[in-house]
């Protein structure tokens, strides 16, 4: 038994690589995005595209992918995932132009999108009932391993560029370094493929297409002979239950009965994203820099963002079953506002003002003369400075030394933007993060359940692209203070709906919960 156990664990841990290749995918853009947007001249608009175009494409493959897994089988489709992500990563990395990089970033979305629904349906349907949960929740853990690991990595290979070793000049890292940074995701995605050769099919998937005898087999690889005969039993009388019933169409979710739970769905839905995540995980770097510390600075914040999300993701998976869905939210949600709200203050607060003998710092490249109209004036915000550096060295010489320029100016309190951060970062991974999927899983009944999530989780994908894309134009036009501010009055309004209307779900049957939220 404890080498099925072992088994169980090993197939589990090699399929959540799916995850951690999502993970690692959709935030590895972090560090590119400076870089990135000088290289290829590119605009605001443009630069926001090129980061939530992917998360636009995941949404639409997280609709498809579970048909397309039903006829060719979890495993191939997760191979398939890995040789997308192979391609995605080499591919950008390369990419000569804006175009073919946005192209292969999309493409990149097809393996997010699909891994996100495939590695967690893999694993729930080979886990024994009584390690579901945990076996499951490696996915999760995965995604955010993902997310530390693409942190550190930007990071490492930013502090290469600045070695003067000769394999390091060889490899062209410093020249090219955004686009190492993208193309080191195809080492765990070639792994991912060939590790998935030790995977065996989905024992579910085997039953649906009537190969009971090689399904059987495959369970018994993950329990005792005795309990995989019954689960095949189960699902083989679940399936033949299932046969000739409809499924649940998406008018459906529109009736009167489901009105709550689908409007608490679509809520926390969108509260996850429109507080800010994204933006915090996608353009972390881009933030510390506005901060004044520079460049490498930005980076080492980034990966402590990375550990902090990543402890705080482990502790709500300790306390979700025991302090409740509903305190965690109300806690979290509540950490949220109040950290937005500082990091507004912080921001609100800074001036910037170019002195002479802080000139002498700056790269021999920049043009000093061009920057005497700004010596000695006091910038009360980004946005007008900013404005200033564009109309005193252009658009392009503005981009490429906005970082720069911002450490020789500004005047604030850098320790109350990393506190908030961290803190909007920790409130989040016990709250919004793990919380909402657990939510989406007990509120809605079995009938419409799984067209339910799909939907949901559709409109949080699409939610989620919008606030990514428009964040740069954000920090351009409103700028740091007044964006930060926004998140923080979403998350005042989504605490205020999560104590007037969402359930405390835990310790209730799923019967018990339809008895209260749907309106016969």
């Amino acid at each position: 038994m404890k080498s099925q156990s072992g088994f169980t664990y090993k197939v589990a841990a090699i399929v959540a690589l799916g995850g951690l290749l999502m993970g690692f995918d959709a935030s590895v853009i972090s560090g590119v995005n400076k870089f990135v947007q000088i290289e290829f001249d590119m605009t605001d608009g443009e630069l926001g595209l090129s980061v939530g175009s992917l998360t636009f494409v995941a949404a639409v493959a997280m609709l498809f992918s579970g048909a397309i897994s039903d006829r060719f089988g979890r495993r191939v489709v997760l191979k398939a995932c890995a040789i997308i992500f192979t391609i995605s990563a080499v591919g950008s990395a390369l990419a000569p132009n804006f175009i073919l990089f946005l192209i292969f970033r999309m493409l990149g979305g097809i393996g997010v999108g699909a891994s996100l629904i495939l590695a967690p349906m893999y694993i729930a349907e080979i886990a024994p009932p009584k390690i579901r949960g945990t076996m499951v929740s490696f996915n999760q853990l995965n995604i955010v391993i993902g997310i530390s690991l693409a942190f550190f990595t930007n990071y490492l290979i930013l502090s290469l560029g600045d070695s003067e070793a000769t394999w390091v000049e060889s490899l062209g890292i410093s020249e090219h370094n955004w686009r190492w940074m993208l193309g080191l995701e195809a080492l765990p995605a070639i792994l991912y493929f060939f590790g998935l050769y030790a995977v065996p099919r989905s024992p579910r998937w085997l039953l649906m297409k009537e190969k009971h005898d090689e399904a059987l087999q495959v369970m018994k690889l993950f329990r005792s002979e005795e309990e995989a005969i019954a689960d095949a039993k189960a699902v083989k009388e679940a399936l033949s239950s299932d046969e000739g019933k409809q499924k649940a169409p998406l008018s459906a979710l529109f009736k009167p009965a489901m009105g709550l739970v689908l409007t608490i769905g679509l809520v926390i839905g969108i509260l996850q994203q429109i507080t800010g995540i994204n933006s915090v995980f996608f353009y972390a770097p881009m933030i510390f820099e506005q901060t004044g510390g520079g460049t490498d600075a930005a980076f080492r914040q980034a990966i402590i963002v990375g550990l902090v999300n990543l402890v705080f993701t482990i502790i709500a998976m300790i306390y979700i079953d025991k302090l409740g869905r509903k305190k965690l939210l109300t806690f979290g949600v509540m950490g949220i506002a109040v950290f937005m709200f500082l990091i507004a203050y912080a921001f609100n607060n800074a001036t910037y003002e170019l002195k002479r003998e802080n000139l002498e710092n700056l790269s021999a490249e920049i043009e000093l003369a061009q920057l005497d109209g700004l010596v000695g004036n006091t910038f009360e915000n980004d946005v007008v400075y900013k404005r200033a550096l564009r109309g005193a060295l252009g658009d392009e010489q503005a981009k490429i030394y906005e970082s720069e320029l911002i450490t020789a100016a500004i005047d604030m309190n850098a320790t109350l933007i990393l506190v908030g951060i961290l803190g909007f970062i920790a409130s989040f991974a016990i709250s919004l993060g793990p919380v909402m999927w657990v939510l989406f899983s007990e509120l809605f009944p079995l009938s419409i359940k799984a067209i339910a999530i799909s939907f949901v989780g559709f409109v949080n994908s699409m939610v989620s692209a919008g606030v990514q894309s428009v964040f740069p134009w954000e920090l351009s036009t409103l700028g740091s203070s007044m964006t930060f501010l926004i998140y923080g009055v979403f998350a005042v309004l989504g605490l205020i709906f999560i104590i007037l209307k969402v359930p405390e779900t835990k310790g209730k049957s799923l019967e018990e919960l339809e008895s209260i939220l749907i309106k016969n």
